[in-house]
């Protein structure tokens, strides 16, 4: 969608609702919005042309819903994360009835994400796992002790997990501080790992202020985790790629989707969920992306669930794929219609209520394991 010349483009696809008349003047402010945020009138000669976002194609998608492809100068691009985000939606995110769809980077472009460290094939090769979907267990509910987590933390990984993380509300409080969680979890599912003979990673929530995420990465490396936990929508996608690039913590990270749902629950504005959950955690360098699945009380659709794995697992360049999720209170009797959509690249995430369970945690997880592999492996 270049001219000769002009240089590399950032192509944009968004939703635009209303009459077509009405869906064709948004489309024309989006690229208004997104670049100069000014009125026509008062640019100065020829920069309309230079920077303002340019309509591709536009077409209808259902009644009252049109599709408009926009495409900008990548010239336009300044920085990663926070200056792709601006370029894509930032004005326009203030806007009723404006849905970001897709993204495309030209590939010179590209090149300066790296994207996950060690994504599926990675993950798998960590775990020892490459016949079956995997599965990770939860630390909760919020309120443990940090010698409660441990002891939890080991009878899952006696019943065959193959991550464990922190719940999302673990972070730094009075009656669980961080350091003693993690040095607790942590060497409670290196000795269970050890004993049944296969590794078990450990994923810590390491959200905060960038020199205090920092820090916790590092003292989770230094406390033996086999990864992090990041909410990217309480950290910023910036603060995510930071972590993915920094050589001093190379752990795999696990995206969170916190806070990140006031972006997607309205099917006509916001950010759909395959960019939301799929392309920008990818792109940041996520390994791993959390995010709930339909029929579980989530504003999420059996066909969002399917872009989402799409977005995640598609082949981008030198983008390594990342590992898509199963979540939200997973039970055992979804288990098949859930490996039906995904196949056997998705994380299954357990549900708290395998902890009710009257046969035990330790026996309760391994027979969710074993489903697993008798229905999807």
């Amino acid at each position: 969608m270049s001219e000769s010349g002009e240089g590399p483009r950032i192509v944009a696809r968004y939703q635009l609702t209303g009459r077509e008349a009405e869906a064709r003047a948004a489309a024309d402010r989006v690229c208004f919005d997104q670049t100069v945020e000014a009125a026509e009138e008062s640019l100065p000669p020829g920069l309309r042309a230079e920077v303002v976002g340019r309509i591709e194609a536009f077409r209808l998608l259902s009644p009252a819903r049109y599709e408009a492809a926009i495409s900008y100068p990548g010239r336009l691009l300044g920085g990663r994360c926070a200056g792709l985000l601006n370029l894509l939606f930032g004005t326009s995110s203030l806007r009723a009835g404006v849905r970001l769809l897709s993204f495309e980077l030209p590939d010179e472009l590209l090149l300066r994400w790296r994207g996950p460290r060690l994504g599926i094939r990675g993950l798998r090769d960590a775990t020892g796992v490459h016949d079956r979907p995997l599965v990770c267990a939860v630390l909760k509910p919020l309120g443990r002790s940090p010698r409660d987590l441990a002891e939890l933390a080991a009878q899952f990984t006696r019943g065959g997990v193959d991550l464990i993380k922190d719940d999302q509300g673990l972070m730094d409080q009075s009656f669980c501080p961080f350091d003693e969680r993690i040095a607790r979890c942590a060497e409670a599912v290196a000795q269970g790992a050890a004993e049944r003979g296969r590794p078990c990673l450990y994923f810590p929530h390491v959200s905060g202020e960038p020199e205090e995420m920092r820090r916790r990465a590092r003292r989770a490396v230094v406390a033996g985790a086999g990864g992090l936990l990041v909410a990217p929508g309480l950290t910023g996608f910036g603060a995510l790629q930071e972590l993915a690039d920094d050589e001093a913590c190379a752990l795999p990270i696990a995206s969170h989707p916190s806070l990140l749902g006031t972006y997607g629950v309205d099917p006509d504005s916001g950010v759909a969920p395959a960019v939301l959950y799929g392309r920008l955690p990818r792109l940041a360098g996520a390994d791993i992306s959390i995010y709930p699945t339909f029929g579980t009380g989530y504003a999420m659709t059996r066909s969002d669930c399917t872009a989402v794995a799409e977005a995640c697992r598609a082949p981008w360049r030198q983008i390594t794929a990342t590992l898509p999720t199963a979540a939200g209170r997973i039970a055992v009797e979804h288990v098949a219609e859930l490996g039906a959509l995904y196949g056997r690249d998705v994380l299954f995430i357990l549900g708290s209520r395998i902890q009710q369970d009257p046969a035990g945690v330790a026996a309760a997880t391994g027979r969710f394991v074993r489903e697993i592999e008798r229905a999807v492996g």
